[in-house]
Formats: C-alpha cells, sequence, structure tokens
C-alpha cells in the first residue's frame, strides 16, 4: 500500500502505467521495449510514451531506462534498478 502511495506522489498516470507496464515486461524476460507497442498495448499515443519514458529514464529509481536505438519507433532498454 505505501509503495502505491509514493508512486502516486511522485508520477502521473500515464507514467505509473507505463512503469507498471515495464516491470511486467521485465518479469517475462523482456530487455527492449518499442514506444509503438508500449503506446498500442496502453492505448496511448508513441509521442506521450516516449516523452513519458525521457522523463522516468531521468527520474525513476526502480527501472534503469535507456533510449536505445531509433528504427521506425524508439527502443528503450530497460532493466532493474540494482
Amino acid at each position: 500500500m505505501l509503495k502505491k502511495l509514493q508512486l502516486k506522489d511522485k508520477y502521473n498516470h500515464s507514467q505509473e502505467v507505463i512503469i507498471e507496464y515495464l516491470k511486467n515486461g521485465l518479469k517475462e524476460g523482456k530487455q527492449f521495449f518499442k514506444s509503438k507497442y508500449i503506446a498500442r498495448d496502453l492505448g496511448m499515443s508513441p509521442k506521450e510514451v516516449g516523452t513519458n519514458m525521457k522523463i522516468l529514464s531521468d527520474a525513476c529509481e526502480d527501472l534503469r531506462i535507456e533510449k536505445w536505438s531509433y528504427s521506425k519507433s524508439t527502443t528503450w532498454r530497460v532493466e532493474a534498478a540494482a
């Protein structure tokens, strides 16, 4: 419960949803995520995802998010923070 309150205090709704999506992907063994697929799965625009991923790459302490490449959509490399 406390962790959910902390997430809500620190991130907006879109960022909370993206963080949960990324954490679930990591549990499934994924490491690379394309903005367009995150957007499709979460009902957001790729631009909204990209903007929030950039913010999260600087602010999210639970995940290490790195812009990896661009080929028709930005690819992000994500790992759990140590």
